[in-house]
């Protein structure tokens, strides 16, 4: 049975649902209202370390900031959402500061990019069997002749020049909250993204309306203030960038907010009362490694470089470094008040890591002034 191209929405959504994802939608190439923030974000130095964000193309334009310059072929994105969420404590109801937190993304036993990626080539390569007219699907028929169109598509999960919230907004899939998440009605926001350019002109789905209402619940709960306003995120000052993508010192004002944050941070999102009743993960790719749920703060110090390979292979957590993830230990130490780490503390202030060092050094002072 031949597919018209008005069906094609059917076959992505059904690629979609047999590919494992919770939500998919469409959303048209065309730049949206939202993008034009973009530039205005960069400016103000919002980004901080990131400069991928900061690409540019031959005319010296940001990438991210017009899917039209970068992919002036793409005429539809295809956006598809995976739950992560596990059957866990959040990170507001875990109070031993004595370990250390890891967000809850980066428990899983697969690093994100290559499960939602995999996915995601099931949904492509579904696309092009019903172009080109696989066993059964007859190709993509228009005026009552065979015809199928010359199809060009893109898969992209973090690694494309395009900002995946605002596509995800208008193809239905959520809306962007105030803390810059993705929030859909039934899954709360612990959603991995993916998303699909294609040159063909799919009927877009309706945007997802904001939900968000007057609460300001993430704003209030950020301990650093990354937060400055609805919708406007600070990365420098963000517990994720920091314990992610922040290489050396990070900033003395902002270590205390930190906590015993070790590798990312979910408080904007563990408050936020779409994810109270979040249902947990059907993938078991996203079940968590052992050891990941708070870990203990004098291994994470001590992690040997052979250790960190082994333990972390395949991981999220291998972007922060041995280097950065020994000192966001250090840090979480000197915010735990535990007396019982000062002698990790006095040998890790002698390491011959400088960041590690200073922030070892930061942390003992901070135990000693706090149960003085």
């Amino acid at each position: 049975m031949a597919h018209p191209i008005s069906d094609m929405k059917a076959v992505v959504k059904r690629a979609a649902q047999a590919a494992g994802f919770d939500l998919s939608g469409i959303a048209p190439a065309a730049d949206a209202a939202d993008l034009k923030h973009f530039p205005e974000w960069i400016a103000a130095g919002c980004a901080g370390e990131m400069k991928y964000l900061e690409a540019r193309d031959d005319r010296g334009d940001l990438k991210r900031a017009s899917l039209a310059r970068v992919a002036p072929w793409a005429k539809s994105v295809i956006v598809c959402a995976i739950n992560y969420n596990t059957e866990n404590p959040y990170s507001t109801q875990v109070h031993d500061h004595s370990r250390g937190w890891i967000s809850r993304y980066a428990w899983s036993r697969e690093d994100y990019h290559e499960a939602v990626l995999r996915r995601l080539k099931e949904v492509e390569a579904a696309l092009h069997q019903a172009v080109s007219g696989g066993p059964g699907l007859g190709g993509l028929v228009g005026g009552g002749h065979s015809c199928p169109p010359t199809l060009t598509t893109r898969s992209y999960v973090d690694t494309g020049p395009i900002v995946e919230r605002v596509f995800a907004k208008y193809a239905g899939v959520g809306w962007i909250g105030k803390n810059t998440c993705v929030i859909n009605q039934k899954k709360g926001s612990w959603l991995f993204l993916g998303v699909i350019l294609t040159s063909l002109e799919l009927e877009p789905d309706l945007p997802a309306p904001d939900r968000c209402g007057t609460c300001t619940r993430c704003i209030e709960a950020c301990p650093t203030g990354a937060i400055l306003a609805p919708y406007q995120l600070d990365s420098n000052k963000c517990i994720s960038y920091l314990t992610i993508e922040k290489r050396g010192s990070i900033p003395e004002e902002l270590r205390a907010g930190m906590g015993h944050h070790v590798f990312g941070c979910d408080i904007c999102q563990d408050v936020c009362p779409w994810n109270r009743k979040s249902p947990a993960s059907a993938a078991p790719e996203f079940d968590p490694r052992p050891g990941l749920v708070n870990p203990a703060l004098d291994w994470l110090a001590e992690i040997s470089a052979e250790e960190f390979r082994a333990v972390f292979r395949g991981s999220p957590i291998r972007r922060a470094k041995r280097s950065g993830l020994r000192r966001n230990a250090a840090i979480a130490m000197g915010n735990s008040g535990n007396k019982e780490f000062l002698p990790l503390l006095d040998k890790l202030a002698a390491d011959q890591d400088e960041s590690v060092g200073e922030s070892a050094q930061w942390a003992r002072t901070r135990i000693l002034t706090s149960t003085e």
